[in-house]
């Protein structure tokens, strides 16, 4: 038998997890800035790309796709080569898969806070970002899949499965909420509208929780726990059972996160039966996960590597416990928009693809740089402080999910809100917001020792080589069944057969829910009074979307007593028909913004948007001082936004996008004459014309500027159908 020596790519995960524990600290630490507004909402004020809005998709995608991104490839890349006996198929792919997620990671960092964002959860980036991810998302499965082909070991390993699937079901989630009509370099709008919009959007984001944080993770736990124990995974047909069953499930969930909404039943529904049924093999997976360390728990007391890689598992075992949980309808109508769901999200995010991670790093710097780690001791220390934080963070968000949901449904004897202010809502949780960012703050700290950890066992071990190995080539085999092959072994051999059905059980859940909701119209009943914005209101809607508005705010009044009198009216499926994006938000910092058309004057959203504590005393709202900016408001794209909105149905006629500056100047011209009516800014306006006379600049009329343009959307909101104001004091503050 030939035996063939070939080098293993160390250079390519070396790359990845570099970049995994720098973008780790960058990521982590906008979050904790992030959190620290909460407490301090005018930290940066005046400053729009360090603003909450701003900052906040900026966290997400730092932590989602930069640190546990490269965590991933480089988990994969280590991994996948070993258990193949092969190194990578190409390594112009894999540097090619490098450089250009990072090159997308900066093009994030950058665009964000400068404000162009989808709003989409998990899926902001906008098109021409979105067209890269998918180029390099498909340069690392041609490599993979070609490593895979080129392979000297016959039967692929459980890990592989995972990886397989996680391509597969990534590239088509990706590809389909992401598409959109671009109205020019930086901006689109979203091919589908309100209840559709929603929908793929939410079987993308639960998915991309699925796929992109769970079954990459899975494979990684499948290859790193036995190796780091030195045992077999615990049962090879419980892995066959939790791989099948998990990937068919998973992709059916999705419409959990929409309940009490105005996604028609029967599709809530099913989210809710398949959610449950998701516990199974979510817990299969926990319990081979950690019966793998059966005979290995002296071994777990004194290895940190081990004691981060059971909390992970710890961790992944209580997040998909939970997720079901929340996914039946009395849970998740005191859960859902609260800060339960940020600590539910957080166990998962710290504690399984955080440790898991961080045990990663542990175990494979030592042996790539061919020394011990540093220190032991740091290591465990990062491990307590680690698990401190996690707890110091998810318990106050529990508490404080739970009181918001208390205070937002008591009613007094006599039928009215308990509390009907929002605010005393915000005052009653501002101890859990200090303990969540004391919590983080721990997180971080330990970050902090694993960076001085690694830094200084690299400086002690050799530098990261190609490492050196041999295998026997793979030898011919009929393609056909052996005599007495059971079908799963078979399918472990035949890596396109795999994949083909894969692709098969996950596609069925996305079209079964998907394919109804967009082709059958009746399931979107149309109010013929609910008419398309006027040109300045989508103007002023794109500014909502730009500032961040949707992560503090929702727009979508749930049919319970409490909601109703807060509120207004219930939200119906046919009011969203024209929104693109749709904005129904997901937590509930400040109060629903669905009906806050008409509720207050011009003069109260302008004061309100410059000083919110002015307004509403105690709002943790920062101000948004740069839309008062004396400077014109561009209104150059709005003509080509009708003409893409009429493309995705919207009926404006040609007549409407010729008049557009028209419509737009006289409709700016009546707020700013409302404004008027407030003798305060009567006297700061013709204060502010004088100082920019006297400073040789031109004046901007308020109704040029982009101010005008959101107060016309805020007060449109609400208003195409008839409700009556509730007259709770219902402040649109956080």
């Amino acid at each position: 038998m030939e035996v063939q020596q070939f080098y293993y790519d160390n250079k390519i995960v070396k790359k990845f997890l570099y970049a995994c524990i720098v973008f780790g600290v960058v990521g982590m630490s906008v979050g904790l800035l992030i959190a620290t507004m909460y407490l301090f909402p005018n930290l940066t004020d005046g400053i729009s790309w360090l603003s909450y809005g701003r900052l906040r998709p900026l966290h997400t995608n730092a932590v989602i796709f930069a640190f546990v991104g490269n965590a991933i490839f480089a988990g994969v890349y280590y991994s996948l080569q070993r258990l193949l006996k092969a190194r990578m198929y190409s390594d112009f792919l894999s540097n090619v898969n490098f450089w250009g997620w990072q090159l997308i990671i900066v093009a994030a960092a950058i665009s964000l806070p400068l404000g162009y964002t989808s709003s989409k959860e998990y899926a902001e980036l906008e098109w021409p970002i979105d067209i890269a991810i998918a180029i390099i998302w498909v340069a690392f499965g041609v490599n993979m899949i070609g490593t895979i082909l080129k392979r000297r070991e016959r039967h692929m390993y459980v890990a592989i499965w995972f990886y397989l699937a996680t391509f597969v079901t990534v590239a088509v989630l990706h590809i389909f909420n992401s598409l959109s009509i671009p109205v020019s370099g930086m901006k689109s709008y979203s091919v589908y509208a309100g209840v559709q919009d929603a929908l793929v959007q939410w079987w993308y984001g639960h998915n991309a929780v699925a796929f992109f944080l769970t079954t990459p993770f899975l494979g990684l736990m499948y290859y790193f726990v036995p190796k780091a124990a030195n045992r077999p995974v615990y049962s090879y047909k419980l892995s066959i059972i939790h791989f099948w069953s998990l990937i068919f499930i998973y992709i059916w969930a999705g419409p959990h996160h929409l309940l009490y909404s105005a996604l028609p039943d029967w599709a809530q529904n099913l989210g809710v039966a398949f959610s449950i049924m998701l516990l199974a093999p979510s817990w299969g997976g926990m319990i081979n996960g950690l019966l793998t360390l059966r005979g290995s728990w002296d071994k777990v007391r004194t290895d940190p590597v081990l004691k981060f890689f059971v909390v992970a598992i710890t961790g992944y075992g209580m997040a998909t416990f939970e997720g079901p949980m929340l996914s039946l309808k009395n849970v998740n109508s005191i859960a859902h928009f609260t800060d339960w769901i940020v600590a539910h999200v957080h166990v998962g995010a710290l504690a399984w693809n955080g440790f898991l991670t961080f045990g990663m790093i542990y175990w494979l710097i030592p042996r790539m740089t061919k020394t011990s780690l540093y220190s032991i001791k740091l290591a465990n220390f990062h491990f307590w402080i680690g698990t401190l934080g996690i707890i110091l963070y998810a318990l106050p968000m529990y508490v404080a999910g739970f009181a918001q949901a208390s205070m937002w449904k008591q009613f007094n004897p006599d039928g009215t809100l308990v509390y009907g202010n929002f605010l005393e809502t915000v005052h009653a949780i501002m101890p859990m917001y200090w303990m969540r960012a004391i919590g983080g703050t721990l997180f971080i700290i330990g970050l902090f020792v694993l960076v001085y950890n690694i830094i200084m066992t690299i400086r002690q071990g050799q530098a990261i080589k190609d490492e050196l190995a041999e295998a026997p080539a793979l030898q011919k085999i009929s393609k056909r069944r052996l005599k007495g092959e059971k079908f799963h072994p078979w399918l472990e051999r035949k890596p396109i057969q795999l994949t083909i059905l894969a692709t098969i059980a996950i596609l069925i859940g996305g079209i079964i829910q998907i394919v109804p909701t967009i082709m059958v119209k009746s399931n979107i009943p149309t109010i013929s009074s609910v008419k398309p914005y006027t040109p300045l209101e989508l103007e002023g809607r794109d500014l909502y979307i730009r500032e961040g508005c949707v992560g503090c705010h929702s727009q979508m009044i749930r049919p319970f007593r409490s909601e109703v009198e807060r509120y207004g009216e219930y939200s119906k499926s046919g009011e969203y028909v024209y929104d693109h994006p749709f904005l129904w938000g997901s937590k509930r910092t400040g109060p629903d913004l669905m009906r806050i058309g008409g509720k207050y004057s011009d003069n109260w959203h302008f004061n309100h948007m410059w000083d919110p504590q002015s307004t509403s005393a105690g709002s943790i709202m920062p101000g948004y001082k740069w839309l008062f900016d004396n400077e014109k408001m561009d209104y150059s794209d709005t003509q080509k936004k009708m003409e893409v909105m009429v493309q995705l149905g919207v009926p404006y006629t040609d007549e409407d996008i010729a008049n557009a500056l028209k419509s737009i100047d006289e409709q700016s011209a009546k707020i700013e004459a409302n404004l008027h009516n407030d003798p305060d800014f009567v006297k700061s306006y013709e204060d502010s014309k004088k100082a920019a006379i006297a400073r040789g600049e031109e004046f901007v009329p308020m109704k040029e500027r982009e101010i005008t343009a959101l107060i016309a959307y805020l007060q449109r909101l609400g208003t195409d159908i008839k409700i009556k104001h509730t007259t709770t004091d219902n402040d649109n503050s956080k």
